[in-house]
């Protein structure tokens, strides 16, 4: 069985520190005016739904479509749980986004591949 999705190696493009999502509950409180109500409770659902788990990992890791799907997901993630839009400077959440973005970029482009599983060759 393949890693699940914590465990999955971060392909060298992508920084190793950068999270591929903000775990639920740990977003600051921002005001009405900041994001949609519901918003990033919706993100979250759809990055649920779009993330590669253990039991389709090694059927769907090379579906440029999917696996850039999944990394525009979190990007959406983290702009909403952790960025204000109003604020012009470019903070943490959106540096981690813009390097999701690339990210996914990189797989639309063919410039990524899956890397190999740490389970075979054992």
């Amino acid at each position: 069985m393949g890693p699940n999705a914590a465990e999955r190696p971060v392909e060298a493009s992508l920084p190793s520190a950068l999270p591929t999502a903000v775990p639920m509950g740990t977003a600051p409180a921002h005001s009405a005016r900041d994001w949609p109500a519901g918003a990033l409770e919706q993100a979250e659902a759809l990055q649920r739904l779009l993330a590669i788990g253990d039991r389709d990992w090694h059927r769907l890791k090379c579906q440029r479509s999917r696996r850039a799907a999944e990394q525009l997901a979190a990007a959406l993630v983290q702009l909403l749980a952790a960025d204000q839009p109003a604020q012009v400077a470019s903070g943490p959440a959106r540096e981690r986004a813009i390097a999701l973005t690339e990210h996914a970029l990189g797989w639309l482009r063919a410039d990524l591949s899956a890397p190999a599983c740490p389970d075979h060759g054992r």
